[in-house]
């Protein structure tokens, strides 16, 4: 008789509000007329249930609803259903909080390295991790090792593919992949560091088990997957597997639509906090405030929270905020996340100059200073 609850903000006079949270409760469960529920059991246990109701703003209202566990399946497919299935195709709702008791988390391993186990894997203890992309696309495998080659030469700790890249003809997957990890591994045995070079293996659903073990016997040490794409499950799926067992690094492709309404969707918090942790991704990317999206400073810190907030067995993740970031404002981006974070920069390591090692090496040495 065990219950798991979310917290939703709910737009509406106070009458329509309340309205609107007893229709959830119906329409996230048994979807049935109220009148015609069956009593007992379905209706006394089964049916969503208004727990808290406050107000949240001008015309908008925080209700916190309990569901029965035994909704949710045992799955993550039908957690993330009784969440936000069917009440996401009606506006007014944003799922704010996902609370979950510890029988329904220890059901998820979550991921599997956390912010711990990166930086044990990365040898790098305390300060902020480096991440770059390797773009444009168009390039050959060639030019993509190359690049990865002076970008490990330079001190950045994680080298991804663009999240472009997957198996187009002038850079072919595995090529790509062996030749990358290949040139990052000449780096690490000339520098004595432990970068690593992480694939994108967001793929055809028959071919993302085979992709994702290609590039680890090819000297991959990480993995890039878009759930927005391939499925949340997905990523957990892989997550688990202990025949792959590499770090994943989650990226935000195609959930945008998700978190750009106030009055609609997820949080920031809930979703590239939370449920990427649900789903075993060992760090979120997103995109950072003052870049090129529109997230605000105050959303990427709710982020940061939802990475590290108490899930019970659950490893914390690393937030990766990227996104037209600037070398420039590295000293900042400290200020505000501290140390536990991997910061994404893409473009603005060949905006500073043409030297790509030397503009790696002032990137490290910026959050060296700044870190001490």
């Amino acid at each position: 008789m065990e219950r798991f609850s979310i917290v939703y903000r709910i737009a509406g006079t106070e009458n329509e509000a309340y309205a609107r949270a007893h229709d959830l409760c119906l329409e996230q469960t048994v979807e049935f007329p109220a009148e015609l529920v069956p009593s007992g059991f379905i209706q006394d246990h089964l049916v969503g249930q208004i727990t808290k109701f406050v107000p949240d703003g001008l015309e908008k209202y925080q209700a916190t609803i309990s569901f029965a566990i035994e909704t949710a399946s045992n799955e993550l497919t039908q957690l993330l259903n009784v969440i936000f299935g069917n009440i996401s195709i009606k506006p007014g709702y944003r799922v704010e909080e996902i609370k979950l008791p510890d029988s329904l988390l220890q059901l998820f391993k979550g991921p599997r390295f956390g912010k711990a186990g990166l930086r044990e894997l990365l040898k790098v203890p305390k300060r902020p991790l480096l991440f770059t992309a390797l773009k444009p696309m168009g390039l050959s495998s060639e030019k993509l090792a190359e690049l990865s080659y002076q970008f490990a030469l330079g001190g950045i700790d994680i080298i991804k593919d663009d999240h472009g890249l997957t198996n187009q003809s002038f850079a072919p997957f595995e090529e790509r992949v062996r030749l990358c990890a290949e040139a990052v591994e000449r780096a690490n045995r000339e520098t004595g560091q432990k970068c690593i070079y992480a694939a994108n293996i967001t793929a055809p659903h028959n071919e993302l088990v085979s992709r994702a073990r290609y590039a680890k016997e090819n000297g991959a040490k990480g993995l890039l997957l878009a759930p927005g794409l391939v499925g949340f499950d997905t990523m957990r799926f892989l997550a688990e597997d202990d025949t792959i067992a590499l770090p994943i690094f989650s990226h935000p492709a195609f959930l945008g639509s998700y978190v750009l309404g106030s009055d609609n969707g997820i949080s920031h918090f809930a979703l590239f906090g939370q449920i990427m942790r649900l789903a075993g991704a060992d760090g979120t990317i997103y995109p950072n405030y003052g870049g090129r999206f529109s997230f605000t400073r105050e959303e990427c810190q709710s982020i940061v929270k939802g990475t590290s907030v108490d899930m019970g067995n659950l490893k914390t993740s690393f937030p990766c905020p990227g996104g037209g970031m600037s070398i420039s404002n590295i000293p900042d981006m400290i200020e505000v996340y501290g140390s536990d974070v991997i910061f994404l920069v893409g473009g603005g390591l060949f905006k500073h100059g043409p030297n790509l090692i030397e503009n790696c090496n002032y990137f490290r040495s910026l959050v060296d200073a700044v870190s001490k």
